[in-house]
C-alpha cells in the first residue's frame, strides 16, 4: 500500500515567543506503524510537505523557502522542505530551553521507563523507518533497516541509564565525605548529515532523554523524513513537550544552532569543510562540540588472509550503502605481489556480479548515491585519476542505468587499481561504490601508509596470523581497529571512537563518553559531626584544611 502525502490537520497553538502565541496548520505522517511506503511515488503523485516539529507538535513552516527533495532512484521531486523561518528557530530553542528547567527534574526512573517505551515503539515501527530511507535517501531495504537497527542499540543502551550514570562517593576524613554527580547540560544541538536518516539522530534522543537534557535537532534536507517519524514516537513514548524539536534549513539553521547562546552543546557528523566551521565557532563561543568529518579507511590483505572472508569484506564494506558510509572502505592495501594476485581477479569478478537497483526491489544489493551532484563529482574524481594516469581502472561502472530507472543517480561498483597516493581518487572521500587498490611490499609498508593518511576513522587488517595482527594493533593510528572485520563500528556500550582527522572534540559519540558529553560534574563535600566537638575547634583557621 502506497502511502498518501502529509494531510492537514486542525489548527493548533504553538509557542511562537514568551509573550504570545499564534495559529499554526498542524499535520499528520503519511505513514503509519502499518502503513508505509512499498515502493516509488507514482509519476502524478504530489511532493509531501515535511513538517516541523517543537512542542510535541507537528506543524507546517510558514517559510517562503522551500527545498525540492528528490527520490534519488527516479530524479522526481516527492517532497518540499522548509527553510524554517527565523521565528520558527528562535521559537524551537526557546522551547528547549524553557522546556530544560522543568525536565532535568523528571526523575531517572521516569526517564527511563519513557525509554523502555520508546524502544518498543522503535521496533515496532522498524520497516516504517526502513521504508522512508528507501525513498530519499535511495538505500536497499535491508540496509535501511540496518541504519534503524544501528540507531535502536543507542536507544537500548540509553536504557541503562541508572548503573551507566551512577555517582561516586568517598569518606575523605572522620565524618568528612565527598561525592560526585553528574547533571544534565540544556539544550543539545544536533546537525545530521544525509547517510545515516535514523541512527545519527538517535546518536542524539534517546541520551538526551536519559540525561535530562532537552534538544533542537536539524535532520539533512535531503532525508527528514526518518527522524519526524523519531520524533513523533518519543511523543508517543510519553517524552514532555518541548524536550524534543525538529527544525530544517540549510546554513541559516546551522548557524543559528551553534550560535545561540542558549544552545550548549552540538553534534555534528557530516564533511570536513562544514564540520571544522562548525567546530571553530561553536567552540569559541565556549560550547561543547563534538564532530566527525572524513574519513578514508584502508582495508590490508595479507597473502595468509583468509580468501573467501577477505573477498566477502571488501565487497561488502566498499560498496554497500553505495559507498556512502564514513566507514566504508575505500582504499584495498594488498601486501606483496601474492596477495594482490590472488585478490584482484576475486574481487573483480563478485564486484560485476552485484545487482544495482531500487532499494525497493529486494534483488537490488546496491541503490543510487543521493544526488545528481554526488553523481557527478563521483565520475569527475574517476576522471581526474585515470586521465592523469594516476590510476587504471579495472571496472568502470560510469554511466551504468537500471532497467526502469534511467534518471536515477546510479554509478555501478567501480575498482581503480595502480592507485598513486596523490590521486584524487585516494586522497578524496568520494562517498560513491569506488574503490581503490594500492600495493606495498611488507606489513610495516602498509601501517605506515595509513599513519601518513590525514584521517583516523576506520581501518582493517585480514590475517590468520596473531603475531602480524598483535603488531598491527599496537602499531596503527587509527580510532577504530578491525581484525577480520571489515567495518570496526563498536557497539553503543562502547562508543564510536574516530580519530585525527576524522574527529574533532573531546568526547565521542554514544556509549561512556556520551553521557559525558551532555551531562557535567559536580562535587559536593560535607562535613557532619558525629564525634565530640573539640572546645578549641570553633576557632578561626586561616591554613589550608588537611581533611586529617
Amino acid at each position: 500500500m502506497l502511502a498518501k502525502s502529509f494531510q492537514r490537520s486542525s489548527s493548533l497553538p504553538i509557542l511562537r515567543s514568551h509573550k504570545n502565541l499564534r495559529l499554526l496548520s498542524t499535520l499528520k505522517l503519511n505513514t503509519t506503524t502499518s502503513s508505509y511506503f512499498k515502493s516509488h511515488l507514482e509519476e502524478s503523485a504530489k511532493p509531501y510537505v515535511t513538517p516541523s516539529f517543537v512542542n510535541n507538535t507537528l506543524f507546517q513552516s510558514s517559510s517562503n523557502e522551500w527545498f525540492d527533495l528528490h527520490d534519488p532512484a527516479t530524479n522526481k521531486v516527492i517532497a518540499k522542505v522548509p527553510q524554517s523561518t527565523d521565528q520558527e528557530l528562535e521559537d524551537a530553542i526557546a522551547t528547549a530551553d524553557k522546556t530544560f528547567e522543568s525536565f532535568k527534574n523528571v526523575s531517572i526512573i521516569k526517564r527511563q521507563q519513557m525509554l523502555f517505551k520508546y524502544v518498543r515503539l522503535l521496533r515496532e515501527n522498524h520497516d516504517r523507518l526502513a521504508s522512508v530511507i528507501v525513498l530519499e535517501q535511495g538505500k536497499t531495504f535491508d540496509d535501511a533497516k540496518g541504519d534503524v537497527l544501528r540507531g535502536l542499540q543507542v536507544a537500548e543502551y540509553a536504557c541503562s541509564i541508572t548503573t551507566e550514570l551512577l555517582g561516586t562517593n568517598l569518606e575523605v576524613s572522620t565524618d568528612m565525605e565527598t561525592k560526585m554527580i553528574r547533571e544534565p547540560i540544556g539544550v543539545v544541538g544536533s546537525i545530521c548529515p544525509f547517510n545515516f536518516p535514523a541512527m545519527i539522530p538517535l546518536w542524539t534522543i534517546p541520551l538526551v532523554i536519559a540525561t535530562g537534557n532537552t534538544t533542537v535537532v536539524k535532520p539533512s534536507e535531503r532525508v527528514p523524513g526518518a527522524t519526524m517519524i523519531i520524533a513523533e514516537l518519543a511523543k508517543e513514548a510519553g517524552v514532555p513537550p518541548g524536550v524534543i524539536n525538529i527544525i530544517h534549513g540549510k546554513h541559516k539553521t546551522v548557524n543559528k544552532i551553534i550560535k545561540d547562546p542558549r544552545i550548549k552543546a552540538v553534534t555534528f557528523v557530516g564533511s570536513n569543510r562544514a564540520g571544522e566551521y562548525i567546530y571553530e565557532t561553536a567552540n569559541a563561543l565556549g560550547k561543547r562540540v563534538q564532530a566527525n568529518l572524513g574519513a578514508k579507511n584502508h582495508m590490508i590483505v595479507l597473502p595468509d588472509a583468509d580468501k573467501k572472508q577477505a573477498i566477502s569484506g571488501i565487497i561488502g564494506s566498499a560498496f554497500g550503502a553505495a559507498g556512502q558510509r564514513c566507514m566504508a572502505i575505500s582504499v584495498l592495501v594488498t601486501v606483496g605481489d601474492d596477495a594482490h594476485s590472488w585478490i584482484m581477479p576475486e574481487i573483480v569478478a563478485a564486484a560485476k556480479a552485484l545487482r544495482v537497483g531500487s532499494g525497493f526491489d529486494p534483488k537490488s544489493e546496491l541503490g543510487p548515491v543521493i544526488s545528481k551532484q554526488a553523481l557527478s563529482r563521483a565520475e569527475s574524481i574517476i576522471e581526474q585519476s585515470v586521465s592523469a594516469g594516476k590510476a587504471t581502472l579495472a571496472i568502470d561502472g560510469r554511466g551504468y542505468r537500471p532497467e526502469g530507472f534511467p534518471e536515477g543517480y546510479f554509478i555501478g561498483p567501480t575498482i581503480l587499481e595502480n592507485v598513486a597516493l596523490d590521486a584524487p581518487c585516494y586522497t578524496e572521500e568520494i562517498f560513491a561504490p569506488i574503490l581503490s587498490v594500492v600495493n606495498v611490499p611488507t606489513l610495516s609498508d602498509a601501517i605506515k601508509l595509513v599513519n601518513a593518511n590525514p584521517y583516523g576513522n576506520g581501518v582493517s587488517l585480514f590475517t590468520t596470523n596473531g603475531i602480524h595482527a598483535k603488531k598491527f594493533e599496537r602499531n596503527i593510528d587509527v580510532g577504530q581497529v578491525g581484525i577480520n572485520v571489515p567495518i570496526p563500528v563498536p557497539l553503543p556500550m562502547f562508543g564510536f571512537t574516530g580519530s585525527r582527522g576524522s574527529f574533532l572534540g573531546d568526547l565521542n559519540f554514544y556509549g561512556k563518553a556520551g553521557l559525558w558529553f551532555m551531562t557535567k560534574p559536580k562535587t559536593i563535600t560535607a562535613l557532619w559531626k558525629t564525634s565530640l566537638i573539640n572546645e578549641n575547634e570553633g576557632e578561626s583557621v586561616t591554613s589550608m584544611p588537611t581533611h586529617s
